[in-house]
């Protein structure tokens, strides 16, 4: 660890803080129909779509409706990938003559990117067609980025609204955001990563002769509009196998640090969205402290750990830290530091090898992704999830003082509570239920190929992975099979609708509620005190339900990997 170090991790949370209030100002007043820098262009276009889909954009929805609606938008986009991936060998946009892509697989990959997963069972440059990539999984992210931000406005309004029976309308939410948030941040960051020597274009593979004379072929595409959308919409599936460490995804320090500012930029906005929209934005700032706790922590166990590296490593004569996995390019530092983000971040990207971090620096990406991805999180999705661990945290501080939980102006009462649990407890059952279903049904146990702590961890990692919604992975563990590529579609697919019905009957719920004034008795929920609890429902929770799985993998191959200097 070197004062270099600390200084990219201080300066890069700097500029992402920085940028909470102008972007949350922005998107406060999209999603409250006031005019924008943008209006004039786009206003035009949003009111075009409306009349085109048939949309009354002054009339709300129910939250049920709200939900009804976000499902089937999604059955649509299923529909679209799985054609497409299924029928690729016929359709125009492929150079290299990509044959269809089995069923198994194809079913994976179209929940992955609808759920925005984007978990890959496959090697993009050698599986998809141009427009596969381009009108399936970049169009998806786009819309999967835009539908996590409209349900993070809707519970928002959830909080905010009194005595009322709806909370927006979905096709306006999904439209807005796509429109004046996502499209105008990607264009000029496509051309920005152009300019770093990304990719843009639709001609063929590139045939190169090597110094030794041998033929080489160099995979090519419209390389830059999807990575920006990956990383801003915090989708994290990659052009290439090798994601964001392919020197054609991430071709320099200078884009690897912007990508990394963007998977946070917009999840942390809507922490500022939040107190706007609440009339308080203080509210906002103790939320995204709370998360910004559990990010340096995790910051620093990560880097502490890869910049020691292990007595292993140091017995063979390695010295300066674990490198292994990871780009020259970046380093130690970066490396760690962009594991903790996308993992935080609900994004999956990997700039190098989370399989070859050192054991308790493995482990951090697999907490960040077990507690919820509520650190910063997915964008929107890292703050509906966020929010029901403060109903949860408001609910214990009621209990201890003996009155009605409030936050906001609103009662937290028996059906927030069961509504926040209900979506929290889903994600324990399906990593912890598949993961003992893995290590014992023998096509899956053939899959891992590691044997001990290690192997298990890929295996548990994996459907933490799929059912929080992240989608990078350990390595070592053969997915493309049927076993996995049906389990985790389903982890996927729970993890991420099972979550969000709750999280909106939970904002019909509130917003039907009377706003009530603070009182004596309210607790503050704006200080160090109810970010400090906060902070400790999350880790209680996450302790509680899966720190022994947690322990039986990294924490025990990191006693074994460090036992000459243990014992």
């Amino acid at each position: 660890m070197t004062l270099v170090g600390w200084f990219q991790i201080l300066l890069y949370c700097a500029i992402v803080v920085a940028l909470v209030k102008p972007l949350g100002w922005y998107m406060t007043r999209v999603f409250s129909g006031e005019r924008t820098p943008l209006t004039p262009i786009l206003r035009p276009v949003e009111a075009g779509l409306y009349r085109i889909g048939g949309v009354d954009e002054k009339r709300e929805q129910h939250w049920l409706t709200y939900t009804v609606a976000m499902l089937l938008f999604h059955v649509g986009g299923f529909l679209i990938i799985y054609g497409l991936m299924r029928l690729q060998a016929l359709l125009p946009f492929n150079p290299t003559g990509q044959s269809a892509v089995a069923q198994d697989l194809s079913f994976n990959t179209a929940i992955s990117f609808i759920t925005n997963t984007n978990w890959q069972n496959y090697g993009g440059e050698s599986t998809l067609s141009y427009l596969t990539q381009m009108l399936g999984l970049t169009h998806q992210n786009f819309l999967s980025a835009a539908t996590g931000i409209a349900l993070a406005v809707a519970l928002i309004r959830g909080f905010s609204r009194s005595s009322m029976r709806t909370i927006g309308n979905f096709w306006v939410d999904v439209t807005r955001c796509t429109l004046y948030v996502l499209l105008p941040i990607c264009i000029v960051y496509t051309l920005f990563l152009v300019w770093q020597g990304m990719p843009q274009t639709l001609g063929a593979y590139v045939e190169a002769t090597t110094l030794e004379g041998g033929k080489q072929t160099i995979a090519v595409g419209p390389v830059a509009s999807q990575v920006a959308i990956k990383m801003l919409g915090t989708n994290g599936g990659g052009f290439f196998n090798a994601n964001a460490s392919h020197p054609f995804e991430n071709p320099t320090a200078l884009s690897n640090f912007v990508q990394m500012i963007s998977i946070f930029v917009l999840g942390a906005a809507l922490t500022n969205v939040f107190g706007r929209m609440v009339g308080n934005q203080r509210q906002g700032w103790a939320i995204l402290g709370a998360m910004g706790v559990l990010f340096l922590a995790g910051v620093a166990v990560t880097y502490w750990a890869e910049a020691n590296g292990t007595s292993t490593l140091s017995a063979l004569g390695f010295s300066g830290g674990n490198m292994e996995g990871k780009e020259v390019r970046f380093g130690i530092v970066a490396s760690s530091l962009f594991a903790v983000i996308t993992t935080a971040a609900s994004c999956g990207a990997v700039n190098a090898m989370h399989d070859s971090f050192t054991a308790l620096g493995g482990m951090i990406p697999l907490l960040n992704i077990q507690l919820g991805e509520i650190i910063v999180g997915g964008v929107g999705a890292g703050l509906y999830g966020m929010l029901l661990f403060v109903v949860l945290a408001i609910f214990v501080a009621g209990l201890m003082v003996g009155r009605t939980p409030e936050f906001v102006g609103k009662k937290i009462e028996a059906r927030e509570v069961k509504m926040a649990m209900l979506a929290i407890l889903i994600l324990p059952l399906m990593i912890l239920g598949w993961t003992a279903v893995a290590v014992v049904f023998p096509p899956a146990v053939a899959s891992i190929a590691n044997a001990g702590p290690h192997g298990f961890t890929e295996v548990l990692y994996a459907f933490t992975s799929a059912t929080g919604n992240n989608g990078s992975a350990f390595g070592g563990l053969t997915g493309n099979t049927f076993f996995y590529n049906l389990t985790l579609a389903s982890s996927m697919f729970v993890g991420r609708f099972f979550m969000i019905v709750p999280a909106m009957a939970l904002a019909g719920s509130l917003a039907a509620k009377k706003s009530i004034p603070p009182s004596a008795g309210t607790l503050p929920t704006t200080g160090g005190l109810f970010v400090g609890l906060v902070v400790g429902v999350i880790l209680i929770i996450g302790g509680l339900t899966f720190f022994p799985a947690l322990a039986l993998g990294p924490i025990v191959e990191h006693l074994a990997m460090n036992a000459n200097t243990l014992f």
